[in-house]
């Protein structure tokens, strides 16, 4: 398959976050991602970092439910997805479920770290690991903060990035 084959990026982000299937995102699963962040690393639910990611994660989701009704449809997403949203409610969001996996705050996360993180969020572990090689551009086995944070935003504006990978685009 090539990559033109593949649904748009908005399509499989789309697609990660309604983890039910059912043509929307609620409250409670996007919510969830915090939740599962937190267990996959080990993270007691009440730690400082999970209790910012959820608060970021509600900033979030109020942005994506233009009407409110605590359901957000493709079309909302759609209309609300790009750069600006991303700068505005993603990155801290995103950032902040990287700093979960962080668990010793240095700003890296190593590849266990990152595989748990990724699989947390829908990953397998094959597109997570397709995804990190391609992050780890020194091979040093270290994903900054920095580079997981620009390869998802340019996978989300652009449908290019090391990031492609981990939302089913590396098969």
């Amino acid at each position: 398959m090539t990559t033109s084959e593949f649904p748009s990026p908005q399509h499989r982000i789309f697609a990660m976050l309604d983890v039910d299937g059912d043509g929307s995102i609620t409250h409670a699963e996007y919510l969830a991602r915090v939740e599962r962040a937190a267990t996959a690393v080990g993270r007691d639910p009440r730690h400082p970092v999970v209790a910012a990611s959820r608060a970021a994660h509600e900033a979030v989701f109020r942005d994506m439910d233009a009407d409110g009704d605590g359901r957000v449809t493709f079309e909302e997403y759609r209309s609300w997805v790009g750069h600006d949203a991303f700068e505005r409610s993603c990155r801290p969001a995103l950032g902040s479920l990287f700093d979960i996996a962080d668990t010793d705050a240095d700003g890296r996360l190593a590849r266990d770290e990152f595989t748990r993180l990724r699989m947390a969020s829908g990953n397998t572990a094959h597109d997570a690991g397709t995804a990190f090689d391609a992050l780890d551009a020194d091979r040093d086995g270290l994903v900054d903060r920095d580079a997981y944070l620009t390869g998802i935003h340019d996978f989300v504006t652009t449908g290019s990035s090391p990031m492609a990978a981990a939302y089913g685009t590396g098969r």
